[in-house]
């Protein structure tokens, strides 16, 4: 998912997240809009073939309205979801789809009274560590944290934590590159 440049898209995301929310709080269907981003993240995650046809410009707005529905219906997505992903197919749009996740994650986390954290490890956190970085996230925060979790292997160990404008790192990557300043002759 990270190969597609959100904040290059983030505008239109946030457009087609604020839509999305507002229609699923009227029809009373935010749990499932919830579950179809968060099956959409994990489909854009392991699918390389489905990040493809959401980025080219080679396949048509009704091409990739025909792909993304013809997914969406194998995932199960619900008919809002699925009406949402043709409305962003069809306005050509399907290069957002990554930005258009986080934006209504965040939505939701906020309508809950929780703040969407990200947090990026150089590998899969189990259940303990990431229960341990999101309470430790929520009391500096001083609110619930809902984590969205990525795996980043540059990051050699540790972890590099963001909510909001705040920024926890204690990854190994970077306390190396700080030793290696300090090493630096002057």
């Amino acid at each position: 998912m990270a190969d597609l440049s959100d904040g290059q898209f983030q505008e239109a995301a946030d457009r087609y997240a604020a839509a999305a929310f507002d229609l699923a709080l009227e029809g009373n269907a935010l749990a499932a809009l919830e579950k179809d981003v968060n099956t959409l993240a994990e489909a854009l995650r392991v699918s390389p073939e489905l990040r493809a046809v959401a980025a080219s410009p080679l396949i048509g707005a009704q091409g990739k309205v025909e792909a993304l529905l013809a997914v969406a219906a194998k995932l199960g997505v619900s008919p809002l979801g699925r009406k949402v992903l043709g409305v962003i197919a069809q306005n050509g749009r399907t290069a957002a789809l990554p930005a258009f996740v986080k934006a209504v994650k965040a939505r939701i986390a906020a309508h809950r009274g929780a703040r969407q954290g990200e947090i990026g490890s150089a590998a899969p956190l189990d259940a303990e560590q990431l229960q341990t970085i999101v309470t430790g996230l929520s009391r500096a925060l001083g609110a619930d944290v809902e984590p969205v979790t990525k795996v980043d292997p540059s990051l050699i160990g540790g972890f590099i934590a963001r909510a909001g404008s705040r920024q926890f790192d204690a990854s190994i990557k970077t306390k190396l590159e700080s030793l290696k300043l300090a090493l630096k002759p002057a």
